[in-house]
């Protein structure tokens, strides 16, 4: 048995698109349930994870106590909005309306502390960094005053995230196809090498003896 030697990864992508499309279609069916959960666990995720190296780096005391202070203040917000959903408390009205404001909020102290940071403390930047941190503001201030004016943060959430999922699905699915073409490619390739080599190789001919012809004697004729 020959070794494979093409690789199965587009399997693991066409998973991964199902799974990924089926959670942003559930997302926006169970939105308020759902969205609550993946955003609490995500501002979990993105603030534990940013302690030790943050930490590390930063140079200046109050820098680093700012962040601190920052990263606490959004894990405890994290971890209430992972709470309401198990308590089941994330189709009430009060928690359906203070999603909003609670998410503005991280927002919004998320780019304050990087410009107080940078302006006051000399912390060095990247124009990326300097741009991101300013839509977290300006996306901090645009969801607060749609709060305060009724709109369905949630709802709103829910369709964009499942314009991402399925996005990112249907790309999966084609970098799997991509994949899976090649694996065919491969497996095409493998065939025809093992029916060449089942092919009897031809038998050369034994040589000839030569046989020498004996000269005719020339008759003329008169």
């Amino acid at each position: 048995m020959s070794k494979a030697k093409f690789h199965y990864g587009w399997v693991i992508k066409w998973i991964l698109a199902a799974i990924l499309i089926a959670a942003g279609i559930l997302m926006k069916v169970y939105d308020q349930q759902v969205v609550y959960a993946a955003t609490g666990i995500a501002i979990v995720l993105f603030s534990v994870l940013r302690v030790v190296p943050l930490l590390k780096t930063l140079k200046k005391e109050f820098v680093r106590t700012l962040n601190l202070i920052e990263i606490i203040f959004d894990t405890i917000m994290g971890g209430v909005m992972i709470y309401v959903v198990f308590s089941g408390k994330a189709s009430d009205t009060f928690w359906v309306g203070i999603y909003g404001y609670l998410l503005a909020v991280f927002f919004y102290v998320r780019g304050i502390v990087y410009l107080v940071c940078l302006y006051y403390f000399d912390e060095k930047t990247e124009p990326i960094k300097f741009w991101f941190h300013v839509v977290c503001l300006t996306l901090g201030t645009a969801i607060f005053v749609l709060t305060i004016l009724g709109r369905d943060i949630i709802s709103t959430l829910g369709w964009i995230v499942l314009f991402i999922s399925v996005g990112g699905g249907l790309y999966l699915a084609y970098d799997g196809y991509g994949g899976y073409r090649k694996y065919r490619e491969s497996s095409k390739a493998l065939n025809e090498t093992k029916k060449q080599k089942k092919q009897p190789k031809e038998e050369k001919g034994l040589p000839q003896p030569v046989v020498d012809e004996k000269e005719e004697k020339e008759t003329y004729v008169n």
